[in-house]
């Protein structure tokens, strides 16, 4: 398995997950989010935590790659962190500044926040992405939609949408870093200088990569008009989903641990988080 592979980006692989049918892994990508936010308390966050090391055992990708897609999340996720330290009050309070005040509850609160953060993007990147070729999740989305086109939505169009906008988000960040290589091989510096003047050095790295994408969005609507691509309506698939016992495995585990999420917040004892 490559340690270079992109946020977003397939990893080819013959694990459990992967041979998951991509119907199921939709249907439990959501259930396993609306889990994560059932969880209230340190021990519900600890034991989603342990089931989401699972699924990325069960992927057999490497954990280095999974870590790596939180980079672009780093600066959200101390923001949301800060916010919640001096910004939510509580019983204990461990110093105070002025008018600012650190309590306790307001430190575990920001920690168990930023698990919630780093297990949404884990998971859903884990189960739709990296496990997920993109045609695949097309025909899975296009599929768990269909009753919404018999009255007249373009359910096809909205899943190669979806999914071509999947698939540019590593060419994108792979652009983007070969923008930035040229632009420090040419002199520029974006690590120093006050906010102002960082975010002006980004103004020769945005212009580019934007013309960059506008390209190539049309090279591929000519390659799809090429191809006499009209739409969904009487196309055939070469690969036909078919469910298997790893989905109902999925589905049984996935609805026991929200069962177990839900009595450990109604009778653990414990702080319980305030978002």
């Amino acid at each position: 398995m490559k340690n270079s592979v992109a946020f977003g980006q397939y990893c080819e692989g013959k694990s459990f997950l992967h041979k998951m049918d991509p119907r199921w892994k939709l249907v439990l990508a959501v259930f396993y989010i609306v889990v994560i936010f059932l969880c209230k308390n340190i021990f519900t966050f600890a034991l989603v935590a342990l089931s989401a090391i699972g699924l990325v055992a069960l992927s057999e990708i490497n954990p280095k790659i999974i870590i790596r897609s939180l980079k672009p999340l780093v600066m959200i996720i101390c923001v949301t962190a800060i916010i919640n330290i001096f910004w939510l009050k509580g019983e204990t309070l461990l110093f105070s500044f002025g008018p600012i005040s650190v309590y306790l509850e307001g430190i575990i609160n920001a920690f168990l926040i930023v698990v919630r953060v780093i297990l949404l993007v884990s998971v859903t990147t884990l189960m739709l992405t990296y496990t997920t070729t993109p045609i695949a999740l097309t025909d899975g989305l296009e599929q768990l939609l269909a009753p919404l086109a018999k009255i007249k939505l373009p359910v096809h169009e909205f899943s190669m949408m979806m999914t071509i906008a999947l698939r540019f988000i590593p060419t994108l960040l792979e652009e983007t870093e070969k923008i930035m290589n040229a632009q420090r091989a040419r002199g520029a510096d974006f690590s120093t200088g006050s906010l102002k003047q960082r975010a002006k050095a980004l103004v020769p790295i945005l212009i580019p990569l934007f013309i960059s994408a506008f390209r190539r969005a049309e090279e591929l609507a000519i390659a799809m008009e090429c191809r006499c691509y009209t739409g969904g309506e009487g196309r055939t698939r070469m690969n036909v989903l078919h469910s298997s016992y790893r989905d109902l495995v999925g589905l049984i585990v996935t609805v026991l641990l929200c069962l177990a999420v839900v009595l450990i917040n109604k009778f653990a004892p414990g702080y319980r988080i305030s978002m």
